[in-house]
């Protein structure tokens, strides 16, 4: 983990997930340490519901959400918008994956999700059973290239 006066800069490989509990787009409250551990999880970070680049990227983990479960792992997505905003998302674009509505950007600051121009980032995290980071990748441009790098990570893993 970089470090700048003591506080975390970005989380890196090896790194245990952040404890955080947020809603999710049915108002549960969803806790990183009970939702994560004995899964793999892939975490994601996007700007914004319903933007191109974000809906592109959401209708491909949509598109290959076989495929991640079927090797074991779960998806989960998480932007700053409200638990209404995200709720219309998932309704809208077929999402079987959890949206956590993170106001105030504050667990995207635990993860250290750099931000790209006036928007907060976009970064996907894949951490193990264990809760521990074992793959990351961010690409602001390309949301739908995440998938492809996070299905081809878990491809070498068999």
């Amino acid at each position: 983990m970089e470090l700048t006066h003591n506080k975390k800069v970005t989380l890196e490989i090896g790194d245990r997930i952040p404890a955080f509990k947020l809603k999710n787009q049915d108002h549960e409250l969803w806790d990183s340490k009970d939702n994560t551990l004995g899964y793999l999880s892939i975490v994601y970070f996007y700007p914004k519901d319903e933007s191109g680049i974000c809906t592109k990227e959401a209708c491909a983990f949509r598109d290959s959400f076989t495929a991640f479960t079927d090797a074991g792992a779960q998806v989960v997505g998480i932007n700053s918008g409200s638990v209404e905003s995200h709720k219309k998302f998932a309704l809208k674009n077929n999402l079987p994956f959890t949206l956590l509505s993170d106001s105030g950007d504050k667990v995207l600051k635990q993860f250290g999700v750099k931000s790209a121009l006036f928007a907060s980032g976009r970064e996907t995290f894949i951490f193990d059973k264990e809760g521990i980071l074992i793959y990351k990748f961010r690409n602001f441009f390309k949301g739908d290239i995440h998938v492809e790098k996070a299905l081809s990570f878990l491809s070498t893993r068999k």
